[in-house]
């Protein structure tokens, strides 16, 4: 490989401790121009005194200029390399689930930086969030087909991190056939998944431990569920025995899917829908005198870029002293951030000043993160994203 990437004096710390991004700022551009390799690129990384470190591909153009692949500088990320990682990933998930349906590659927490891979079954839903995966995208598809044989492979590059990496948006079926409907069972419900036209890959896997905590606690109970997306907590709590279920979302195309996946259940009658706005929504039930055993809030991210952390916090806070008010004199919070930004002492104090707000008392008896198929990388913190607070609230 004829590409080097030189790093400054002391700018390898990260790297030996195990991070795998290298910001602009710490290549010497005097011995290894930057923009002399072109984007996409892989190149070996060096020590100031020359020293391999490892291969990276290099986006010049990003801040995160570069993304180390392996430590060994004799490998580039390849098919046969794809092929061994996706075999990596595919033995954990073995070991944590009985069933094909789990995030199948999480970035660099399965060490493929800027690549997500969900599963469902047969069908693989794929997003190439960096050039330098964009690049290799010929070499996903032929790896995955070597090692799981799926019957479809879809490319949903629709996220935003591709707008930072100069990179268009599209969503295309690359391999195969997609069935009419892309089912998954988590938690033992059965769901229709909108791989195509829904958020994300379609579904959102991580929070499948933090939803069988709460299936535990909802028999019996009145459920509203916020930003409920198709149902994965509004439906699971109607299978697991919830009285009755209000799932509330700003989208009427995810309502639908609601109501086709409670149908799916033999939840029709349990399941109901309210399309608004999650704060409008919560106003006009306070408003209507409507009451509920547990709240469920599972936002999208308030907190996209640091910059946000002020007003993001503010708008936590806003959203669980609404829902706390239409909470029985002994009810349950399920509070959740996806926001990486959002440390999870501030969520707890969000709420804690929403329980106060409301001249109530609050409990934290469940504090859950991401499921085991997002794993944590150790010196990434970034790989650590989602916290989600059980509270019980209640009055004296």
């Amino acid at each position: 490989m004829s590409e080097r990437l030189r790093l400054k004096k002391n700018a390898d710390r990260r790297l030996k401790a195990g991070h795998l991004w290298l910001y602009s700022n710490e290549i010497d551009t005097e011995v290894t121009p930057l923009k002399g390799i072109e984007p996409g690129a892989q190149a070996v990384v060096e020590a100031a005194n020359g020293k391999p470190m490892g291969v990276a591909y290099v986006n010049p153009h990003s801040l995160i200029c570069a993304r180390i692949v392996s430590r060994d500088a004799n490998l580039r990320l390849d098919r046969s390399l794809l092929v061994h990682r996706f075999n990596q990933a595919l033995g954990l998930r073995n070991r944590l689930f009985a069933k094909p349906f789990y995030r199948l590659v999480y970035g660099e927490g399965d060490l493929l930086p800027g690549l997500i891979v969900d599963r469902f079954d047969d069908v693989l839903v794929v997003q190439l969030n960096t050039l330098g995966m964009e690049r290799l995208g010929g070499e996903v598809i032929a790896a995955l087909d070597k090692v799981f044989s799926p019957r479809a492979i879809v490319f949903k590059n629709d996220s935003s991190g591709r707008r930072l990496e100069q990179l268009e948006r599209q969503v295309e079926v690359v391999q195969g056939e997609l069935p009419e409907q892309v089912l998954l069972e988590e938690n033992g419900v059965r769901f229709v998944v909108p791989v195509i036209k829904g958020q994300k890959t379609g579904w959102f896997f991580d929070h499948r431990a933090n939803r069988a905590w709460l299936n535990n606690l909802v028999a019996g109970k009145r459920v509203l569920d916020v930003f409920s997306y198709v149902g994965g907590w509004g439906v699971q709590a109607a299978a697991h025995g919830a009285s009755e279920v209000l799932c509330v979302d700003s989208s009427a195309e995810a309502l639908e899917q609601v109501a086709e996946n409670a149908a799916l259940n033999g939840l029709a009658e349990q399941v109901s829908v309210g399309e608004a706005d999650a704060f409008e929504a919560l106003a006009a039930l306070k408003a209507e005198g409507e009451q509920f055993d547990v709240v469920v809030l599972d936002p999208p991210a308030f907190i996209r870029k640091r910059k946000d952390i002020a007003n993001g916090e503010r708008a936590y806070s806003r959203l669980n002293r609404e829902a706390m008010r239409l909470l029985g004199r002994d009810g349950l919070l399920l509070s959740a951030s996806c926001s990486m930004h959002l440390a999870p002492e501030r969520l707890v104090e969000c709420v804690r000043g929403a329980v106060r707000h409301q001249d109530r008392h609050g409990q934290v008896i469940y504090q859950g993160g991401q499921g085991p198929d997002h794993p944590v990388h150790p010196a990434i913190p970034e790989t650590a994203y989602l916290k989600a607070l059980g509270v019980r609230v209640f009055r004296d």
